[in-house]
């Protein structure tokens, strides 16, 4: 399960402080669960795992490094195939990180758009504006189609 943050920019610093050893430079798994709250865990944590197997707001892959001043998000994604969250969870992103007081982008630094076929219900990402699944080749919705169980 993932280390929830909330609103503490200290247990964030804290966690990050644990995994300097091992180095920043790899991703973290990353969701902002329906509390706004931000939980974080090593990348090789699957989201729904982070999240305890609860429905999120936004989910996806995050990045920090530290300068003199302290830590800031250096990369952000909303890459979550568990999820499958479109591009416009970036303002529960942003929410979560600003209520930490922790620098941040602005948006995605890497946005995908993930669509469900409906002929055959394989997880897509669309890739170079080509709607069509990547197993039968059947058109993929133009909107977001992944709605919780």
């Amino acid at each position: 399960m993932g280390t929830v943050i909330a609103d503490t920019r200290s247990a964030l610093d804290t966690w990050l402080d644990d995994r300097r050893g091992t180095g920043l430079d790899e991703p973290a798994t990353f969701v902002v669960d329906l509390h706004g709250a931000l939980r974080v865990a090593p990348r090789q944590s699957e989201h729904v795992a982070c999240a305890a197997g609860q429905d999120v707001l936004a989910a996806g892959e995050i990045t920090f490094a530290a300068s003199d001043s302290g830590y800031f998000v250096q990369a952000v994604s909303n890459h979550s195939t568990g999820y499958c969250p479109d591009p416009d969870c970036w303002p529960a992103v942003a929410a979560a990180l600003d209520r930490l007081s922790m620098p941040h982008p602005g948006g995605f630094t890497a946005a995908l758009i993930f669509r469900r076929c409906t002929a055959c219900g394989e997880r897509n990402i669309v890739r170079d504006d080509d709607f069509a699944c990547a197993l039968c080749d059947a058109a993929l919705l133009s909107h977001w189609n992944f709605y919780p169980a």
